[in-house]
């Protein structure tokens, strides 16, 4: 493969990728609007605190970070900004280190690596270089 052949597979493979996780943050997002109250006293039994602050800034960030990813527009910032929103929530929702041995300590931890893989393919897309 040529050089030129290369960076179309390159931008091609960023542009599925920031995609991809463009829809992981937009669906989770306006599910979070339609279930505002089911969100809330979720977030309230993993002891978030600021609960309305907090799932407001969420959505904002989910539905306008996941836009932004998928079409592009300063994917590098918003990326960086979503992995802080996905660590933050790992942190407080996929605490499988407080739960007792068994089947939800188990999906807690899958969750808590997911969102780990997932924060990581957004460092990538926040660390690459622009030409």
């Amino acid at each position: 493969m040529n050089s030129d052949h290369l960076r179309l597979v390159e931008k091609s493979l960023l542009l599925g990728g920031r995609g991809l996780l463009g829809l992981y943050f937009i669906v989770p997002g306006i599910s979070k609007i339609t279930g505002f109250s089911a969100m809330s006293a979720y977030m309230a039994a993993h002891g978030v605190p600021l609960i309305p602050v907090l799932l407001v800034v969420t959505i904002v960030l989910q539905i306008g970070g996941g836009i932004s990813l998928l079409i592009g527009y300063r994917a590098q910032i918003m990326a960086f900004l979503l992995g802080g929103l996905t660590l933050l929530i790992s942190l407080f929702m996929h605490d499988f280190w407080n739960l007792e041995e068994g089947l939800e300590r188990a999906h807690e931890t899958q969750n808590f690596i997911k969102n780990m893989a997932i924060m990581a393919g957004l460092m990538v897309v926040a660390g690459i270089r622009r030409d």
